[in-house]
């Protein structure tokens, strides 16, 4: 009876761990299957990658500004490499390199899968370095050249050394330019070397191609000229730019200091474009803005004169403003932008009042981002008109209380010369794809709708600004062959740390454009912190008006205006 109770546990034993197996059996054939045989189909399979050729840039006229090779890349794999100071010492004379050089790359990369030891090597190198040891091995990539170097670094930007954008257009259009990557599965032994070919993971597609609106024969014109001063005046940074003022085109941007893409040991505040970053008070480049505004809502008229107060204007709840050099009587409209007088630009504000100058400055695009496409751009300062005093409605007409950007100033200045037209700013042409064709055209609708009215526009222009060339504070902008039209700008920069301004700094500026009958271009040039101790000047009429005269000079020659 006992033996026939232990039989009978023995069975119900071997019974249970039956069933138990079967169970484990089909767990593992239903539930885990895919997963053991995705771990199988690994362990069997080695995948290379294949990157795509990034798109390239390219200015206007089809140059290239930045583009990509293909390189050969020689690589260690350091868990295979058993003795790496013998490898080092072999491959030193092949690469030569030092062999300290190449082992330290090994042994810190130890527990990685690959180290690059030489990027961009010669055909030669990469046969012979193969043949040391199974461990070195050589792998395709591309790299990025940037042909204008310096010219174009602070629109084009840059990448990382792994090809993602990081600045300017790279960033920008990155995705764009990236494309998509492709991998190679192969079947492979047990060091996991490819033995034949299994299958294709993707579909491998370059990067379009970014065609901008700038013209880098136009660009070098501007950045010679402005590194001139730029260097001759010691200053801190400037910024030049041009643009097509019926279309909103960027002809050319250029922020100083700079840096060459390809060697990057700089500061790294040159990276940025100044031209949509920096922010400050304009000082009289807004005066025809102003005007514009008080004509247009009918607060002055063209014929109206203004008596400015021979220099010194007090009153409750604005305190006292003066002149920049001398003080004046009487001045008609045109005459106050002529000889920039503060203290009729301060009453015409005062005419006009607060609601509708915020208005006004806000259709010409002040306190908004104008959307150019290209990284980092601010909305720069206009409060609004409830935070206003009496100080603000006599100051902002003249160009304090209200911070701009150069981007924002070249596209009120496009829309005044353009007939008071809207336009917004653009520095994309066309996105191409790998074949040369477009894939989309970056054209901007036609201008629709007016700012200001066309006449006060037309009259700003020829009446106004002309003058200001011809006779006023720009007379060093004056051409034989065109008639400029413009507006100088001396702004006091606010003090860091304390209310007030400085008497030692200023944003010596210039906003301009030619021909005065149809205007081709409009130009800016602002110099931050000319170095006033040299005694050569420091205002907008002297340090910034003769750039951009020689800019409007070779750019309008250059582009066959007569």
């Amino acid at each position: 009876m006992k033996n026939a109770r232990t039989i009978i546990i023995f069975a119900l034993f071997l019974i249970g761990a039956f069933f138990t197996l079967i169970g484990r059996c089909l767990y593992l054939q239903l539930y885990k299957g895919e997963h053991y045989l995705d771990a199988a189909s690994h362990q069997q399979q080695a995948y290379t990658t294949r990157q795509p050729q990034r798109g390239g840039i390219f200015d206007c006229r089809g140059r290239v500004l930045a583009a990509s090779n293909k390189i050969q890349i020689i690589k260690a794999e350091p868990r295979i490499i058993d003795e790496p100071k013998e490898i080092s010492s072999e491959l030193a004379p092949i690469l030569n390199m030092g062999a300290h050089e190449i082992c330290k790359l090994i042994v810190d990369r130890r527990n990685t899968g690959y180290v690059r030891i030489k990027v961009d090597a010669d055909p030669c190198e990469c046969s012979l370095a193969k043949r040391v040891h199974r461990g070195i091995g050589v792998e395709s990539d591309w790299q990025r050249y940037y042909p204008t170097g310096s010219l174009m670094s602070n629109i084009v930007g840059f990448t990382d050394p792994y090809g993602r954008g990081l600045e300017g257009i790279e960033l920008k259009y990155n995705k764009e330019l990236v494309g998509s990557s492709a991998r190679n599965i192969f079947l492979a032994d047990v060091r996991r070397r490819p033995i034949r070919p299994q299958a294709q993971d993707g579909v491998l597609t370059n990067g379009v191609g970014i065609i901008l609106t700038i013209d880098a024969t136009i660009q070098q014109f501007v950045r010679d000229e402005l590194m001139k001063q730029y260097l001759e005046y010691e200053a801190e940074s400037a910024v030049g730019i041009v643009a097509e003022p019926k279309t909103g085109a960027i002809l050319a941007m250029v922020s100083l200091p700079d840096f060459d893409p390809t060697n990057r040991n700089c500061d790294p505040n040159n990276f940025r474009s100044r031209a949509l970053t920096d922010w400050y008070e304009p000082g009289s480049v807004i005066k025809p803005f102003t005007v514009a505004i008080a004509l247009d809502a009918g607060a002055i008229k063209e014929n109206d004169v203004i008596f400015c107060e021979n220099g010194s204007y007090s009153g409750r709840g604005f305190g006292t403003i003066g002149e920049y050099r001398r003080g004046f009587g009487n001045l008609s409209i045109a005459e106050i932008l002529i000889h920039s007088s503060n203290i009729g630009m301060a009453k015409i504000g005062q005419k006009l009042g607060k609601e509708k100058l915020y208005k006004g400055l806000r259709l010409f695009g002040f306190g908004s981002r104008t959307g150019i496409e290209l990284p980092g751009e601010v909305y720069g300062l206009l409060r609004s008109p409830d935070t206003w005093d009496g100080y603000s409605i006599t100051r902002i007409p003249w160009g304090q209380e209200i911070c701009v950007t150069g981007i924002q100033l070249i596209q009120a200045f496009c829309i005044l010369a353009n007939g008071g037209r809207l336009v917004r700013p653009f520095i994309v042409r066309a996105v191409v794809d790998q074949d040369g064709q477009i894939k989309e055209l970056k054209r901007p609708p036609p201008p629709v709708g007016y700012i200001i009215k066309p006449e006060i526009a037309e009259w700003l222009v020829t009446n106004a600004l002309s003058r200001v060339v011809s006779e006023g504070s720009g007379k060093r902008a004056k051409l034989d062959k065109w008639q400029v039209f413009g507006k100088t700008g001396t702004a006091n920069i606010a003090l860091a740390n304390a209310r007030g301004y400085s008497d030692r700094n200023y944003m010596a500026s210039f906003l301009a454009g030619a021909p005065v009958e149809d205007p081709a271009i409009v130009v800016l040039v602002s110099i931050r912190r000319p170095n006033r101790s040299l005694g050569k000047g420091y205002s907008g009429g002297v340090v910034a008006s003769p750039v951009a005269a020689r800019i409007i000079e070779r750019t309008l020659t250059y582009l066959g205006v007569e």
